[in-house]
């Protein structure tokens, strides 16, 4: 590993002057979010879900939120820029393409909340990631803790003046790539992407801030799916639409650079069978 690389990510350094200078101007992560908030029209996800369980096994049934995941994980590796992150002041590629979630033990106000974080690796796709997501789930309502729950559930029941100190070590070590692996691997703000899926709770999507601490540089939140009408070659249509609201690093991309990408997210819905691909194949991008 190179001096200048960290654990979970390469060092950039071919910047141009304005990215080299912008996380000085925005040191802080919260500084740099900005919300992006889109509708989709997921009308052919809505029947290639339908489709693809039509006769399916139990074990073999995918959820939309199976195929927002994997279609994410695709995005990314259509995308780099994205999985990207800024550490003190300085930009690194991840080395792995990650999306995590929060996950309940149970609907209920008082189940215990857990993360999770799932690896996509290049030959993964919506048939391999639905079995990784249940496998996570399941682990959840198994109430398995991984090695950040139990350091924050120990953590958080502590006095708040020791709180204060091990956290502001916690951060130092973060800032400074010394926190263990055993850690960060598990914990979801060392993720690429960190998710909301609000449509399972009947939920419209919002606006999540992103935090300081660990990688983490796009949160999005997903709401439910809804019957809209739009309007298509001058004529009125009911399609299925789902909002996405993302809060975005805006050191590691512009404006363009993520317009670009939400276009290419549509795509992959208006072409669900992409899914069915490696997650690392390459698809052709519009310049529109």
């Amino acid at each position: 590993m190179a001096f200048r690389d960290r654990k979970d990510g390469k060092r950039i350094t071919n910047l141009d002057g304005m990215h080299g200078l912008i996380p000085h101007v925005m040191p802080k992560r919260c500084d740099a979010d900005v919300y992006i908030n889109q509708k989709f029209d997921v009308t052919n996800l809505v029947k290639y879900v339908e489709k693809k369980n039509k006769n399916a096994s139990e074990e073999d049934r995918i959820t939309y939120f199976h195929a927002f995941f994997t279609a994410l994980g695709k995005l990314v590796y259509n995308r780099e820029k994205l999985n990207r992150f800024v550490m003190n002041k300085k930009f690194y590629q991840r080395n792995d393409v990650s999306i995590s979630f929060v996950a309940k033990t149970g609907f209920t106000d008082d189940a215990e909340e857990f993360f999770t974080l799932i690896k996509v690796d290049e030959k993964d796709n919506i048939n391999t990631l639905s079995k990784k997501v249940k496998g996570n789930v399941q682990k959840i309502r198994n109430s398995k803790r991984n090695n950040a729950d139990d350091v924050i559930n120990f953590v958080g029941k502590l006095p708040t003046f020791l709180k204060s100190i091990i956290w502001e070590t916690i951060k130092f070590l973060d800032r400074h790539d010394l926190l263990p692996s055993s850690l960060t691997n598990d914990t979801i703000y060392y993720s690429t992407i960190l998710v909301s899926n609000l449509g399972s709770i009947d939920c419209d999507a919002i606006y999540h801030h992103l935090t300081d601490f660990g990688t983490n540089s796009i949160l999005i939140t997903i709401g439910k799916i809804k019957k809209e009408v739009v309007i298509i070659d001058g004529k009125e249509q009911i399609r299925d639409i789902v909002e996405f609201g993302a809060a975005v690093d805006e050191r590691i991309g512009d404006g363009y650079y993520f317009v670009k990408s939400m276009k290419l997210l549509q795509k992959i819905f208006d072409s669900p069978e992409l899914l069915e691909e490696d997650a690392n194949e390459k698809i052709e991008e519009t310049n529109k």
